[in-house]
């Protein structure tokens, strides 16, 4: 079964960085992508980074020159390192991963940008 556990969110001051990470029950090899949504107060739930199998990765535009996700295979983690936080990044934010076919989304993290 697989299962993604996130860790690392809280509340931060404006400005300040932050950094996620999602661990993986499974190997991440053989995903087809993995990622980052997040959950804004309100509105829907929005992609903010992901990679794929082949390497590519792609950022929201207000994730663009802000935030970077990492990934390891053999630690099987997820990694989000955000910077420049502002209120608006306020979220709860998950973790996902697309195997074999189907999703799977960790139970997410909240952040709480506010001065």
């Amino acid at each position: 079964q697989v299962q993604l556990v996130e860790s690392g969110g809280g509340l931060v001051q404006p400005g300040d960085s932050l950094s996620l990470s999602c661990s993986a029950s499974v190997t991440l090899a053989g995903a087809a992508i993995v990622g980052w949504d997040r959950q804004i107060p309100g509105k829907g739930r929005e992609m903010v980074a992901h990679i794929t199998g082949s390497g590519l990765i792609t950022y929201s535009d207000s994730a663009s020159g802000r935030f970077t996700i990492s990934s390891d295979n053999a630690k099987k983690t997820i990694d989000l390192h955000m910077t420049g936080l502002t209120p608006e990044d306020t979220a709860v934010y998950y973790c996902y991963l697309l195997i074999e076919g189907r999703y799977y989304w960790g139970q997410g993290t909240q952040v709480t940008v506010s001065s």
